[in-house]
């Protein structure tokens, strides 16, 4: 039974998200989600935030003070692809990394529609690349995100199985976005209910963020993936949002390849219901799950950094060891460039065998 606070601000946040437009300008809607997620979202006590630089990615080390986590956890924010960024997501990411005893990297991946896909992409797939430089092995890496940063984890996922990269130690997705034609029954079914989410924002958030590329490509669209090969997944959404059904059929198709799933729908709670653990009893609850499902995966160890290390603030960005080109690893820089130039060295046909071959117009 949902909590009477829970319900009761979902009451109030239907009212008022219900008379906002859905075409307000970008930059209003980005300035809107920063200001509210750096005001309303506080960090998790003893945790802190240092930028960095992952390769060529605006980042941020999450982690608690005067400790280094041995597991690293990439976390990609949602926002529907064009709004987010390390000031909206910062605190809630914190209490993230808290419950899951993780270094959180939260990068500040490329937005569309400035950006269009594969722009994303590249970003998450040089991330997780930083984070094996730093010596973070992969079974000691989760990766995951809410909402569409849910979604570009999937895609992540399957860029690294086709690459033949390490894999991570499995994938946290809270009300993962992975269907973005939208044909989940739930888009109509729970429309009344959700608060936060409207089934017409669907189709133009996709529009805006896929280009001239199908709309149901695996990459864009991680429903319709091949799964198998996968890491462990652990999969959150609430039962009165229009995304549901973007994460039972994620499920099902997964169970179906093979891929060990842990999975829950939380009854009364609404789209990345996780983010608002100011209100919602159930989001401080579902981090303590997060949290006891990363340990299980990565067996968490804690090592204490002697002072002098501590106060040189962001060890990673002033070491400059990063910086260095790893001819095995690649780096972010030149990620960014090949996108510009239409995707490059990143195959935008994870399975050649088995996806179309993207060209324009098609």
């Amino acid at each position: 039974m949902p909590s009477i606070r829970s319900q009761l601000f979902k009451f109030y946040f239907r009212l008022r998200n219900s008379r906002l437009p859905l075409d307000r300008p970008i930059p209003d809607q980005r300035e809107t989600m920063d200001h509210r997620g750096h005001n309303l979202l506080p960090m998790a006590k003893e945790m802190l935030a240092a930028p960095v630089d992952a390769f060529g990615i605006p980042a941020e080390w999450i982690d608690r003070r005067n400790t280094r986590s041995e597991t690293a956890f990439l976390y990609l924010h949602g926002g529907g692809y064009f709004i987010g960024s390390c000031k909206s997501h910062r605190g809630f990411a914190s209490h993230i990394a808290k419950a899951s005893r993780c270094r959180l990297l939260l990068p500040e991946y490329r937005l569309a529609p400035e950006h269009l896909f594969p722009a994303a992409l590249l970003d998450a797939r040089a991330a997780y690349r930083f984070l094996l430089a730093q010596g973070y092995t992969h079974d000691r890496i989760v990766v995951g995100g809410e909402s569409s940063g849910g979604g570009l984890a999937l895609a992540l996922l399957q860029t690294l199985r086709d690459e033949k990269m390490p894999m991570p130690a499995g994938a946290v997705l809270l009300s993962p976005w992975t269907d973005l034609l939208g044909t989940g029954h739930s888009v109509i079914s729970r429309a009344r209910q959700d608060p936060w989410l409207r089934p017409a924002g669907i189709p133009l958030l996709a529009n805006r963020y896929r280009g001239s590329v199908p709309t149901d490509h695996p990459l864009i669209s991680p429903l319709y993936c091949d799964l198998k090969g996968f890491p462990p997944l652990l999969i959150h959404a609430g039962n009165d949002e229009i995304l549901r059904d973007d994460a039972t059929r994620l499920e099902a198709r997964a169970r179906s390849a093979g891929v060990e799933v842990t999975s829950k729908i939380w009854m009364g709670m609404w789209h990345a219901f996780h983010a608002f653990y100011p209100w919602a009893p159930e989001a401080k609850l579902a981090h303590k799950e997060i949290g006891e499902w990363v340990a299980l995966r990565t067996r968490t160890v804690n090592a204490p950094f002697t002072a002098t290390e501590f106060e040189t603030g962001d060890d990673s960005i002033k070491s400059g060891s990063h910086r260095r080109r790893s001819p095995r690893l690649g780096s972010a820089t030149e990620s960014r460039t090949t996108a510009e130039d239409g995707g490059g060295r990143l195959d935008r046909r994870p399975n050649q065998r088995k996806q179309p071959q993207l060209t324009p117009g098609h």
